[in-house]
């Protein structure tokens, strides 16, 4: 018999968070709506700001438009690695048994947010997939075991807490672009190597707080049991039976070499040779970049299914949780565009950088990247905007560049919980809609102020 909550008064944390969702349902709008209505207020910034006209702006629109597809490309590799790894069969397994451990609501929202906060260390998108994975199998396993649970806030515990942990991770974009030789700030800072950033103190320490942030906010949020809302509101096809997916008939000739798991492990040990290299080559510390881990991620992801056919579709039906990515990046590259070629980002981050001194710098720091993160939901190129007016004002301030990418990182972690632009792949798979869940994020990005400025503040480097 499972522990149940007992009915009561919600406490002032759980109604707060009830009216955030509740606002949310009634005034977000679908992602790419958001989109759309950024760049209509980076246009009217830059009239305002920069001084320049409409027409200048759609010039500025146009150039960044298509100027990081190679980067574009990268996130969506991180992505659908990570959804392969997360949708093998004996992953989902593991899912399944996770998912009886807890004996309540606020128990499974804990166990949601602190394992999904792992997985974003150690790839965003592994632990983007497996979160949404993990809510949608929580909700499933909740239903049938008749546990009150409110499943709009286990979607936020694997979504609004986790993804504040992932560029101080091993797939953070403007840490491992700096490791890449010829990267566009080269001349001025030379090459930064992760151990001054994901694994020096300061990093590790943040992380390690956000991570207890994370537990105890997901913990006290999730509403008491009469005021749970499950799966079967939101998505009754949800809690069917799923049908089990039966071994392809090996009649022809390509049918053998498609699913033939001889191919699978040879390529894998090609491919794990090239890693060897490399990291014999540049060092761990060197050799870790988006590339690599991408590299890595594929041949893992491989060797897990061990059948190319096997991995190739999984591979494919990842496109339903990429393709909103796919469709607004380059929307969010024309709002770069803006940023960069009016000055309209360089001009944001003087104005912060002037006010700051070395003490408050990475507060400022992390503000400003949040600030720009609305506009830019892209670490790696959010950080081509304005990473060298931060470089350049920690140099002033004398602040080490390590620093200051991690305070980069956390600010641009932070307001993922106000743009929905990452949020795509969760309503693929979880059935949702943002305005459903996403009350709850925006409220952690209330509650996170806390251990962000104290965490940047006082945790040594």
């Amino acid at each position: 018999m499972s522990e149940q909550e007992a009915p009561g008064k919600a406490t002032w944390l759980e109604r707060w968070g009830t009216a955030w969702a509740t606002s949310a349902e009634r005034w977000m709008p679908d992602p790419f709506i958001f989109a759309i209505l950024l760049v209509f207020v980076i246009f009217i910034m830059g009239i305002i700001i920069q001084g320049l006209n409409p027409y200048e702006l759609a010039q500025c629109m146009y150039k960044g438009f298509w100027k990081f597809l190679a980067f574009a490309m990268q996130m969506v590799i991180i992505l659908i690695t990570g959804y392969a790894i997360a949708y093998h069969p004996a992953v989902h397994r593991g899912i399944v048994r996770m998912c009886s451990w807890p004996k309540n609501g606020k128990q499974a929202a804990l166990l949601v947010a602190t394992c999904t906060a792992v997985l974003y260390w150690v790839n965003w998108g592994l632990g983007l997939i497996f979160g949404a994975l993990f809510a949608r199998e929580m909700g499933r396993q909740a239903y049938f075991r008749k546990m009150p649970l409110h499943y709009p806030m286990i979607i936020a515990s694997a979504y609004g807490l986790p993804i504040l942990l992932w560029h101080w991770g091993l797939s953070g974009s403007a840490p491992l672009l700096m490791t890449v030789a010829g990267h566009p700030f080269q001349k001025i800072f030379g090459i930064v190597t992760v151990d001054k950033t994901i694994f020096s103190g300061y990093a590790i320490g943040n992380s390690v707080l956000i991570l207890i942030f994370a537990a105890v906010v997901s913990y006290l949020l999730h509403p008491k049991p009469d005021r749970c809302r499950a799966i079967d509101q939101y998505t009754p096809e949800a809690v069917k039976e799923e049908a089990k997916e039966e071994k392809p008939a090996l009649r022809t000739f390509a049918d053998k070499i498609e699913n033939n798991w001889l191919i699978a492990i040879i390529m894998v040990a090609i491919m794990a040779c090239s890693a060897v290299w490399w990291f014999a080559t540049k060092g761990f510390m060197g050799g870790l970049n988006l590339d690599s881990i991408n590299f890595v991620f594929i041949f893992i992801g491989l060797l897990l299914y061990h059948n190319p056919i096997a991995y190739a579709k999984v591979i494919y039906r990842s496109a339903a949780a990429v393709g909103g990515i796919v469709l607004q990046f380059p929307f969010y590259a024309g709002i770069q565009g803006v940023m960069m070629y009016s000055g309209l980002g360089v001009t944001i981050a003087g104005w912060l950088s002037k006010a700051a001194t070395p003490f408050i710098w990475p507060v400022v720091c992390w503000f400003l990247a949040g600030i720009v993160n609305i506009f830019i939901p892209s670490g790696g190129g959010e950080w081509l905007t304005i990473g060298q007016s931060i470089g350049q004002a920690s140099a002033n301030l004398g602040v080490p560049i390590g620093k200051s990418i991690i305070a980069f990182g956390a600010g641009d972690a932070w307001t993922n919980l106000v743009n929905p632009f990452w949020a795509i792949p969760i309503l693929a798979i979880t059935g949702v809609r943002v305005r459903d869940f996403f009350g709850y994020p925006l409220m952690f990005c209330i509650l996170a102020i806390i251990p962000f400025v104290l965490g940047l503040l006082f945790i040594p480097y």
